[in-house]
């Protein structure tokens, strides 16, 4: 339950994990609390938990109408802040009515009816009763029980609310008054008594009730209060019921609560263990660290360690794995005593890391818990994984690139809560870490993990209900690295028992033994259990010496250049094993699939359609390689790349269809490339290889490969072969799933993917090599054992036998070393012996066999016959309402043809209408320019004339100012010599001889005619300015309306007419300058007006 008032026990007994106690009247939104007697009073609640939780000693006078006590003895208690933890379930038997019957009393039980009675007036009331012998009761007066009902979900308060209210309302009448008796500690009873008789009606021991909760406050049960209760042996016939009771006033159901309550905390004084001088008990602790970074397929591979630091990445996501194991050594380490006693570890509390040393313990950071369990393999160590984010600001120290010279530390800690120890133990490990750059690969490295040694000194203080002892952590120290010769999750199992005792003591003291000090596994058949080696087990490392990469260096470029031709020296390389990381390309250059996009894109097609084995293909992909991580999760990315590529196969190859055991081989495939090549790649083993020809033909080519492998071995190993003849071992029981799994059923992975790199390079030869090499290697064991002993070693011990890389590595150089030429020979000598068999069996048998041979064909001739009368069928409906389709799309377009077709009629009709217009528009344009041209030159010609005649004019008017200046000298010259006249003169007051005589009025009115001229003159020139500007913008004005011609549709003939229109009279009044009254400077306000000219005398 997620309500916060709950108190609950980490276990519980029967068929439960925890009790607990809910107050059922609180909401999602609202905060924890608890409904107290007297409506919350602080004093009362602070009396109250005095009373109940620290049992101090209540005074003899009681709150009026609330309760009546009877002092306890003086005692004292410490409370117990730790949950009952119940180990073993215990039982309360059932009645044939389904109720509880109460057990026979072993100890002196509390009597209802001892003690004095309310006065009718209480409400509720309760007693608290000591007793020597079974601790401290308090009873429940007047309490109404209202019913039992069975319920399914013990635990769910929404089904005890309305068990509750069902029997709130159906039971008015029917409630039964009863006392209800709750213990004070986790041992006692919940006794149930009738309160007219006193009599016992059920009892039920605290660690059988499971649930505990009281009647929502708004509601008509908020007097009401249930718990449920178990009864049962075992989880399987457990039956679950919810008990229902109803209070005078709703207050004492907080009461009843905190009883409870108190009641699941409290251990028994008689239980506790108050030994101060006990001493403490040392536990040794192997924690290995191990960091995994994610590939490009998703996977998370281990990161290389050197000697003294992990090797990690920037950028990457990451996994810290942790494994808890206890040490090895059994009575003492490095001279300290320890405990032969195991501590089991629950669960991990937290995984937290932080960059650098000695770091606080705020300052670890948490990680995202990503499993924790015990090892499948090893159930004494338990595994721990975390999903580390290098992306988190937090981190950035251990994201950065590091330089050469330089590591960083790191600190991981890991907080394990363990059995009989109340607070979670924190473990810490400190190592040192370089940082690359992403896109760094690292050829040769090692993965063995960090493993340090811990230990654990505890203290017991008490015991629980249950008898299980109670610690109090008095230490942890790291002790520092150790190494150990210890298998991870798919690596090489080893029984310490097959250590000498040098080896044991040298592993105990952390030092790591020599190889010479150990046996090799594979001579120690029965060092492990019985159960066989689970597919898909056993580590591949990716190390490979320098030398052997600079030969595939030399190779793989001439290979990838002409893949038809492999390149001298491959062969020899691929039998000593191909380097893990170039597995996936070289298998496709041997199979000559290596850029095959034709059967990629057939794969693509396949996927999509449906297979009548998809069950049977679904059922064997659960079991292929259940040990390895890619395929372990059910709907996994591992099992639905696996599934869609079998189901491929079994839609492509319909003659054999999905073969069982065919997932172990493209498992074995997937691991090293992506989904479309492994299929390539399968496809090419299944018909180049030859093997899908062991599945056709009731397995017929499989029956010849186990006749020509017993000739081989009855030629090569003849100690083998008779004491099989002798035992009645047939080649068939071990060899079957040699053949047609190509030994990746059982086999561990490294011998696995060493095998198909021999096969792929020598085909189905290999076979019978490895084969018989098998047998040779195990000769020894094979001729001491009986039939089902063989079987069981061929079924058990034979795969564990390699699961060493050197005795793998042993098997394939003597394989390799093996000759298998007789294998035509002996596949002519079966089918001789079939052929004779075929004459010498009598013909009705022989008949009868063919007959049902026919009628099998004829029966799977018939079923794709129907297949295909079906696939044509619905080929038939499918085409048909594509026809209809395409028949409506065919109209729907011929009416948009139609529809175009007159929009384009109407468009050419529009484009000679426009031609039209626009001829008309030029020829206009054309006229508006002639006659500008014609006033053009008009205006031209005027200005000529007036120039000629301003030029006339300048020389008449020079003439006549030379002239008038020799009349008036002479005058003047008259005047002069005449007495009389000379004096009528003004006096002269210039030099002698000038007379200063005012200027004529013709004179005059000559410079005010050639003032006149010359101001004309300016106008004309002006005009002509105009004229030219005016003849430029007509230019201009034509070509854009040609241009706007092309794209007006509407009203741009209008526009046009209306622009030359305002055009023309602008022109006009341009060519009418010369009549225009123009300002002068010397005149303002006055004009001048052209006048003909008139020659004065």
């Amino acid at each position: 339950m997620e309500d916060c008032s709950s108190l609950r026990s980490s276990d519980s007994a029967g068929t439960s994990e925890e009790y607990e106690i809910i107050d059922s009247q609180l909401t999602q939104d609202s905060e924890p609390q608890l409904n107290i007697a007297n409506n919350g009073n602080m004093d009362d609640l602070q009396q109250e938990l005095t009373e109940v939780m620290k049992e101090k000693t209540s005074e003899n006078s009681s709150p009026s109408g609330t309760e009546n006590k009877v002092p306890p003895a003086q005692k004292e208690e410490k409370p117990s802040n730790q949950s009952v933890i119940a180990e073993k379930p215990t039982t309360v038997t059932s009645g044939d009515d389904g109720s509880a019957k109460p057990e026979e009393k072993s100890v002196k039980e509390p009597d209802p009816l001892s003690y004095p009675r309310m006065s009718a007036s209480d409400d509720c009331n309760f007693q608290t009763i000591e007793n020597e012998d079974s601790g401290d009761y308090t009873i429940f007066n007047r309490v109404m029980y209202l019913g039992a009902a069975s319920i399914n979900a013990p635990r769910s308060e929404s089904e005890i609310q309305r068990n509750m209210a069902i029997l709130n309302a159906q039971a008015q009448e029917q409630a039964l008054e009863v006392s209800v008796s709750v213990p004070s500690n986790s041992e006692g009873c919940v006794i149930i008594y009738d309160a007219a008789t006193g009599t016992e009606m059920a009892r039920f021991k605290i660690d059988s009730i499971l649930f505990c909760a009281r009647g929502k406050v708004d509601m008509s049960e908020a007097k009401c209060f249930a718990f449920t209760s178990s009864h049962g042996e075992t989880p399987e016939n457990a039956i679950f019921q919810c008990h229902v009771f109803r209070c005078q006033i709703p207050e004492a159901v907080a009461r009843v609560l905190i009883t409870f309550a108190a009641t699941f905390r409290r251990v028994p004084k008689s239980k506790q263990i108050k030994d101060e001088k006990q001493e403490g008990k040392e536990h040794f602790f192997d924690i290995s660290l191990e960091i995994k970074e994610e590939d490009s397929k998703g996977n998370f591979n281990v990161v290389p360690r050197d000697k003294e630091f992990f090797k990690l990445r920037t950028n990457i996501e990451k996994q810290l794995i942790l494994t808890v194991t206890p040490a090895p050594g059994s009575t003492q380490m490095g001279g300290i005593p320890s405990t032969n006693e195991e501590l089991h570890v629950e669960r991990c509390f937290g995984l937290l890391i932080a960059p650098g040393r000695r770091v606080k313990h705020a300052d670890m950071n948490l990680l995202e818990m990503v499993s924790m369990g015990s090892n499948v393999n090893d159930k004494k160590s338990y595994v721990i994984s975390g999903h580390w984010d290098p992306a988190d600001p937090i981190f950035d120290v251990l994201n950065q690139e590091t330089p050469k010279d330089r590591r960083v530390s790191m600190t991981v800690a890991i907080d394990l809560v363990m059995r009989g120890i109340q607070e979670p133990v924190r473990f810490i490990i400190e190592t040192k870490v370089r940082v690359y750059p992403q896109n760094e690969r690292f050829w040769y490295f090692s993965k063995k993990p960090l493993v340090h040694l811990f230990s654990l000194k505890l203290k017991q203080v008490e015991h629980s209900p249950q008898g299980d002892k109670q610690y109090i952590v008095l230490s942890v120290d790291n002790l520092g690295e150790v190494e150990r010769w210890r298998p991870s999750t798919m690596s090489l199992s080893l029984n310490l028992s097959s250590l000498t005792s040098s080896t044991l003591s040298s592993l105990s003291t952390g030092r790591s033994p020599s190889i010479a000090s150990i046996e090799t596994p594979g001579c120690d058949d029965d060092s492990d259990d019985d159960e066989p080696l689970l597919s898909g087990s056993g580590e591949v490392s990716k190390d490979c010496p320098q030398g052997e990469l600079d030969l595939w260096r030399q190779v793989l470029p001439k290979w990838q250049a002409a893949p038809q031709q492999i390149p001298k020296g491959v062969s020899g390389l691929v039998k000593r094993g191909i380097p893990e990381a170039l597995r996936g390309e070289v298998w496709q250059l041997l199979c000559g699939c290596s850029d095959d996009k034709e059967m990629m894109e057939t794969y693509k097609v396949l996927i999509t359609k449906d297979c009548a084995s998809e069950q049977g293909i679904r059922r064997d992909i659960n079991r292929t390689f259940p040990a390895h991580d890619y395929f372990k999760e059910a709907g996994g990315v591992g099992q639905d790349a696996l599934f869609k590529i079998s189901k491929a196969y079994a839609v492509y190859d319909e003659e054999v269809g999905y073969c069982q055991g065919l997932s172990f081989l493209a498992a074995a495939l997937l691991l090293h490339m992506p989904e479309e090549q492994t299929f390539c790649v399968l496809v090419k083993i299944m018909f180049d290889y030859g093997l899908r020809d062991l599945f056709k033909d009731g397995f017929e080519i499989l029956h010849m490969r186990f006749y020509q492998l017993g000739k081989l071995m009855e030629e090569q190993l003849p100690e083998i072969w008779l004491h099989f003849q002798e035992q009645g071992v047939e080649v068939h029981m071990f060899a079957s799933q040699w053949f047609l799994t190509l030994y990746t059923a059982k086999f561990p992975l490294f011998m696995v993917f060493h095998y198909l790199d021999v096969f792929l390079l020598t085909g189905v030869d290999s076979v019978f090599q490895v084969a018989l090499a098998l047998l040779q290697m195990s000769k020894k064991e094979l001729v001491s054992l009986d039939f089902e002993g063989i079987l069981k070693y061929f079924r058990v011990s034979l795969p564990k036998k390699y699961r060493n890389e050197d005795v793998a590595r042993q098997l394939f150089k003597l394989a390799t070393s093996l000759k298998v030429k007789k294998l035509k020979k002996y596949e002519k000598e079966y089918l001789a012996i079939k052929e004779q068999e075929a004459l010498q069996e009598d013909p009705v048998v022989r008949l009868e066999r063919e007959n049902r041979r026919l009628l099998e064909d004829n029966m799977r001739l018939e079923r794709e016959n129907d297949d295909l009368a079906h696939e044509l069928v619905t080929s038939k409906i499918s085409m048909r309402h594509s026809l209809d389709k395409l028949e409506d799309k065919f109209d729907n377009l011929n009416k948009e043809y139609k529809s175009i077709h007159s929009q384009l009629g109407d468009a050419e009709e529009e484009k000679k209408r426009l031609l039209l217009e626009a001829n008309q528009v030029k020829e206009l344009l054309k006229r508006e320019v002639d006659k500008g041209d014609i006033e053009s030159q008009r205006n031209l010609a005027i200005i000529a004339d007036y120039k000629k005649i301003c030029s006339q004019l300048s020389e008449r008017l020079d003439k006549e100012q030379a002239a008038n200046a020799q009349t008036i000298n002479m005058y003047k010259v008259k005047v002069s010599k005449c007495e009389k006249c000379s004096g009528i003169l003004s006096p002269v007051t210039g030099p002698p001889g000038e007379l200063a005589l005012e200027e004529s009025p013709l004179v005059t009115k000559l410079h005010q005619q050639v003032r006149e001229l010359e101001l004309e003159l300016a106008q004309t020139k002006l005009a002509l300015v105009e004229s030219e500007c005016k003849n430029q913008d007509l230019v201009h004005q034509l070509g854009t309306a040609m241009t706007e011609l092309q794209a007006a549709k509407n009203t741009w003939f209008q526009k046009t007419l209306t622009s030359f229109s305002s055009l023309k009279e602008r022109t006009a009044a341009g060519a009418s300058i010369g009549g225009t009254t123009v300002p002068t400077s010397g005149a303002p306000g006055s004009g001048l007006q052209r006048q003909p000219s008139k020659e004065s005398s």
